[in-house]
């Protein structure tokens, strides 16, 4: 197990997102049951869903935090592969015919394509639960922590301060107008709270203060909106290749979006804003935070 994410003497962000990805990749491995175990059609829809490749940005914002804090990696494998359980369990439920309604994810089949939306709602919800157990059965941190976890991302993944709020608020959004402030916090709760609550659970981990906690919560939540902003614009101007997913969904689903709302040259102002407040709130804090920096630059800049 290396002692630190980074290799030696780069802080490059690619070097960041490959080595979290590495580890985050063989944690998952491990946690989740083998695509033999019975019931298999189940097992072998969560590791199409898990493994169909991905920038695991949430796990990665987590070790990114963690490790400011000088927290050991192997203090926060297991929680970061948990936000990337619960993540993963979020597209698959979004995906649904029901919901986004979309058929491509990562750049092949959605889960219920693949296999078939009875399936799909059992694997998501098998990694939601699997994810609470691997924090609840982490070795590594004190029963305190644990339940601090747990908390937080419990909060971040439920109502009414988090993701599935969000979800069913951009659902509501499609048959009625909503205004900036609106949309604004439906970003917040459906991508940006479980953002959010990846950075203070590595900032927990760590041994963070009260307001150094309350500096990263800042830093999250700016972070967390710039990223649904940067899909917003990129849903317009990126190619199927390039997501991953079907371009141009919001429009043709009426979606709620930046774009939609303000036009593309005040959304990208949007973005830019939000990177400055992101990048604001690092002052706050005196430890090293220049990959943190690096994030909020990568997710501003990003093409996919």
């Amino acid at each position: 197990m290396p002692s630190n994410l980074f290799l030696q003497n780069t802080l490059e962000l690619d070097a960041l997102l490959a080595g979290s990805r590495a580890l985050v990749e063989v944690e998952l491995n491990s946690l989740l049951p083998s695509s033999a175990t019975e019931p298999e059609k189940i097992h072998q829809a969560i590791r199409w869903s898990v493994f169909a490749g991905g920038k695991r940005f949430r796990p990665a914002l987590l070790l990114a935090v963690g490790q400011a804090f000088s927290a050991p990696i192997k203090n926060l494998l297991k929680t970061a592969a948990a936000f990337e359980m619960v993540h993963t369990y979020s597209l698959i439920h979004d995906d649904l015919p029901a919901m986004d309604d979309d058929d491509l994810r990562r750049g092949r089949p959605t889960c219920h394509v693949r296999f078939d939306e009875a399936t799909a709602i059992l694997a998501g919800d098998a990694l939601q639960t699997l994810a609470f157990q691997a924090i609840a059965q982490d070795p590594e941190l004190s029963p305190e922590t644990r339940i601090a976890l747990i908390s937080e991302l419990t909060r971040a993944a439920g109502t009414p301060e988090g993701m599935v709020a969000g979800q069913a608020f951009d659902m509501e959004a499609e048959t009625r107008q909503v205004n900036g402030a609106q949309l604004e916090e439906i970003h917040r709760l459906k991508t940006g709270a479980l953002i959010v609550s990846a950075a203070r659970c590595g900032a927990i981990i760590g041994g963070a203060s009260k307001d150094e906690l309350a500096a990263v919560t800042s830093y999250g939540s700016h972070l967390g909106l710039l990223f649904q902003i940067t899909d917003d614009f990129l849903d317009v101007t990126a190619t199927a290749e390039a997501l991953g997913k079907t371009p141009g969904k919001d429009a043709r689903s009426n979606k709620a979006t930046y774009p939609s709302l303000h036009g593309m040259e005040e959304t990208r102002a949007a973005a830019i804003d939000a990177h400055h407040a992101a990048c604001d709130a690092l002052q706050q804090l005196d430890r090293p935070t220049d990959v943190l920096r690096r994030i909020a630059d990568f997710i501003l800049n990003r093409t996919g």
